[in-house]
């Protein structure tokens, strides 16, 4: 199994960028598909994007698409959220996951194999 470990969370204004990376250790981790999830306080924890095992594969919640994109780096075990346009809605704690299945599973949130402690991201208006 992976332990993961999210990075670079932070305050920027809207419209601005910023870059999530997660580190993972432990076995096996191109065997799991890997994504990200945020929660605003308040709010349910929802789903933000996901990436298959090799890469070639991603999903993405319509709130997201063509502005962050997820990439990931299986000889350093890193999964990347990089993030451009941001909004006062992308407020909230990002926390980067890891699952066996790449399914519609991740848009239900329903994501078995770790999570991470999380990283929060303020977006000022």
């Amino acid at each position: 199994q992976v332990q993961l470990l999210e990075s670079g969370g932070g305050l920027v204004q809207a419209g601005g960028s910023l870059r999530l990376s997660c580190a993972a250790t432990g076995y096996g981790f191109d065997k799991y598909a890997m994504g990200w999830f945020r929660q605003a306080p308040g709010k349910e924890r929802e789903f933000v994007a996901a990436i298959g095992w090799s890469g070639t594969g991603t999903k993405y919640a319509d709130s997201v698409k063509g502005r962050f994109t997820i990439s990931r780096d299986n000889v350093k075990n890193t999964v990347t959220l990089q993030m451009s346009g941001l909004k006062s809605e992308d407020t909230g704690k990002y926390y980067c996951a890891a699952d066996l299945g790449f399914g519609d599973n991740w848009y239900e949130g329903d994501v078995l194999g770790a999570w991470g402690p999380g990283t929060q991201v303020t977006v000022s208006s």
